[in-house]
């Protein structure tokens, strides 16, 4: 017998009509096959995966920094839904390609190393050599994010 069936014959038999077992009722083969979680969060989640298993960072503010920076750009997830990696490998090129990114990252990782270790930043001004306390430098985010760049194209 159908549920529409089963749901007259309920009807028919006195028990009160519910609007919410209707929607039940209905509503149970609309999502079959379908994810709760929206495509955009999904890939997002993919990314920030991938960041957390395979970009090292011992004190976790590029990591951080690297999906903010992702996450934010919801046109270029939005470009790569399918393969939310793309969306990353694109970023990470294009920070590459353009210094003035690469520094914008870098001053961003080190001031949320400051936020989450209560202690004062050092920034390295382009052109200019790091302070030696300085975990995130030019030159050791460039490494990174080439790193993690060949592991995108493995």
């Amino acid at each position: 017998m159908s549920d529409q069936a089963d749901l007259e014959q309920e009807l028919r038999m006195g028990r009160e009509f519910s609007i919410a077992e209707l929607i039940a009722r209905e509503g149970g083969d609309f999502l079959k096959g379908e994810s709760m979680i929206p495509p955009l969060v999904q890939a997002k989640h993919a990314v920030d995966l991938f960041i957390d298993r395979h970009l090292v960072d011992a004190s976790g503010a590029l990591q951080v920094t690297l999906k903010n920076w992702v996450g934010t750009h919801e046109g270029l997830l939005s470009q790569h839904i399918e393969t939310p990696l793309n969306a990353l490998r694109q970023a990470i090129q294009n920070i590459l390609e353009h210094p003035q990114l690469l520094y914008e990252l870098v001053q961003q990782a080190d001031m949320k190393w400051g936020q989450m270790y209560d202690e004062r930043p050092h920034f390295q001004q382009p052109g200019q050599m790091p302070h030696p306390d300085d975990e995130y430098t030019h030159a050791s985010v460039q490494n990174d994010l080439v790193r993690l760049l060949a592991l995108l194209d493995d």
